[in-house]
């Protein structure tokens, strides 16, 4: 869901060959992160995504960087033919003002010698403030649409936002003027996800246009972990022992991000029965797990809990118990 941009670094001539891509070139999706205009303060993080694309074991041998303000490390550093790992870079803006460029060294020892150079760039200014500094979402249920709003204010200026788009299509954006302290310009950003987002931790760019050729874009980063909208807990049932004739019993919650109905339990049976406390549609559920044993023996069994949610409308756990005779 991401979306790059390549960094133009001043001083790289526009006449001058550019150098052949090499094997561990290619095994990065991109060499470069603008960070654009940002307040100055907060870290800036990006991952390199790194895939071994070759037919033999790479290593990463080591990551170092041109200057303090920034750091980089790997994630994994040895590779067999179709994993993938990252570059983290962390650039830390508090350490400078203005535009700052900073070369990422990679260098791999395994099949063969090879550096790949990595850059970072990001326009560190006092002039305005993110807060909070990025749209964390954290981890939200899919379907529940959620919302998130952050604040940008102007110092000394009657600089104006003209426009905000998300990189993501899954993210809706707004924007108003707000009054902000001492009188300062100031906006509130709005982030709101859609229903049909997909499952995982990713993240994407809001990027804020304005009528000030100084910053004429702000990037605000937007992060979430979208879990699926159907859960259960416990998700593993145990019952203990239970004698032959005997009953256990125990509750189960499925929690929905919206309403729902639980239309089967499959997995049930005259032994192992799961009773709904309601018909109707609602977004919890809590269900009776009711173990009454024929014969002795170990009970391991997985149930699957289907509902009338378009998506994502299914749930299992597990229910185990030890059968003693009587």
């Amino acid at each position: 869901m991401s979306r790059y941009c390549f960094v133009m670094l001043a001083g790289l001539v526009a006449s001058a060959p550019a150098a052949a891509a090499t094997w561990a070139d290619s095994m990065f999706d991109e060499l470069s992160k603008d960070f654009g205009s940002v307040a100055r303060g907060p870290v800036q993080t990006h991952a390199f995504r790194v895939v071994n694309n070759t037919k033999q074991p790479v290593n990463i041998s080591s990551v170092r960087v041109s200057c303090g303000c920034t750091s980089a490390s790997v994630v994994k550093p040895l590779l067999n033919p179709g994993e993938e790992t990252a570059i983290v870079a962390r650039m830390d803006t508090s350490r400078f003002i203005g535009v700052k460029s900073v070369t990422i060294f990679v260098q791999f020892d395994r099949p063969t010698f090879e550096e790949v150079r990595l850059w970072v760039q990001a326009n560190a200014r006092n002039d305005f403030s993110v807060s909070p500094d990025g749209l964390a979402f954290g981890e939200v249920k899919r379907a529940s649409s959620p919302s998130l709003s952050n604040t940008i204010t102007f110092y000394g200026s009657q600089t104006k936002i003209t426009e905000v788009k998300s990189e993501s299509n899954y993210v809706r954006t707004s924007i108003k003027e707000v009054k902000g302290a001492d009188g300062q310009p100031a906006y509130e950003l709005t982030a709101k996800l859609r229903e049909d987002v997909p499952i995982g931790k990713w993240y994407t760019d809001v990027w804020v246009k304005t009528n000030n050729p100084e910053y004429p874009q702000i990037r605000v980063p937007l992060t979430m972990d979208v879990e699926s909208g159907l859960s259960v807990s416990p998700d593993a049932v145990e019952l203990g022992q239970v004698a032959v004739n005997g009953e256990s019993e125990r509750r189960v919650i499925i929690r929905g991000a919206k309403p729902f109905k639980i239309i089967a339990v499959k997995g049930a049976d005259g032994q192992l029965s799961v009773h709904d406390n309601t018909t109707d549609s609602k977004a919890v559920h809590v269900l009776t797990v009711k173990l009454k044993p024929g014969k002795a023996g170990d009970v391991n069994r997985s149930l699957r809990v289907e509902t009338d949610l378009a998506e994502d409308n299914t749930v299992e756990f597990v229910v185990s118990a030890q059968v003693t005779p009587q």
